[in-house]
């Protein structure tokens, strides 16, 4: 028995609250190649009122996504065949539902790895139940108090402005054809913006949304990022028409955006 299934035994035992019917609860899928793990998590999730499912493998949770769209995914990152921080890529490609990442890994490089890829928190093993529960209960409530999308379709190529942004390459192409490359988080912050155009974002939402609640590991501010991404977008980024600033309040995105 793992050390992490020793630390979810011992608290199960101690805690068996329920949170109320099982009827319009989020749905968490629980992806980890270890069963007694994933019994043992969704048992737990379950007497606190979640509905689960559980997938041993990448391949295992491609078929449960055809016949289901979770609320949120717990991954772990090792396991057989393709592993968590492919699937966390793969799946944020054509995707936005919530990730937290289950690591036994105590380097950070996976860690930051798997947030740049657009993972949303982590979680290393072992690990308290409880503490995994609260970490879904805040990124559930941070991805449900968002402004949401205005039905913008999922293109792999977006057109705003001069300028057309090819999301599988990630890189922004201007009417001349030449390709200006974006880094990770400006190419997320983009597609924050871009995704609700109008709202206005607060520094902390944007925060959320680029860097996950483990924001401190990339030592960068929001605003700098924007001004970064500003002189790469904008005609002059001095007097910036694309994305405002509301002082007070944080960002929005002017421009239309439709598919290329």
């Amino acid at each position: 028995m793992t050390s992490a299934t020793l630390a979810l035994g011992a608290t199960m035992e101690s805690d068996h609250a329920m949170e109320g019917g099982m009827e319009g609860q989020p749905h968490i899928a629980v992806v980890d190649d270890h069963g007694d793990i994933r019994q043992l998590v969704g048992r737990y999730l379950s007497e606190h009122g979640y509905r689960v499912s559980e997938a041993d493998n990448a391949i295992a949770l491609k078929r449960l996504l055809q016949g289901s769209a979770p609320d949120l995914i717990v991954l772990d990152i090792m396991m057989p065949g393709e592993d968590g921080l492919s699937v966390c890529r793969h799946l944020r490609a054509t995707s936005e539902i919530p990730i937290i990442l289950l690591t036994a890994v105590t380097d950070e490089t996976d860690r930051i790895i798997g947030l740049e890829m657009g993972a949303d928190d982590y979680i290393t093993k072992p690990f308290n139940p409880r503490e995994l529960l609260a970490r879904i209960k805040s990124v559930l409530r941070r991805v449900n108090s968002l402004p949401p999308s205005r039905g913008m379709p999922r293109a792999k190529r977006l057109k705003f402005d001069r300028w057309m942004l090819d999301v599988g390459r990630r890189e922004l192409v201007g009417m001349d054809g030449v390709a200006v490359p974006l880094s990770t988080v400006e190419f997320r912050l983009l597609s924050v913006l871009i995704e609700r155009p109008g709202h206005v974002l607060t520094r902390d939402r944007l925060l959320d949304l680029t860097a996950g609640k483990t924001a401190e590991v990339f030592d960068r501010s929001i605003d700098n990022q924007v001004s970064r991404l500003r002189r790469k977008v904008e005609a002059d980024p001095k007097n910036p028409t694309l994305i405002k600033t509301h002082y007070g309040g944080g960002y929005s995105f002017s421009a239309d955006v439709e598919p290329a």
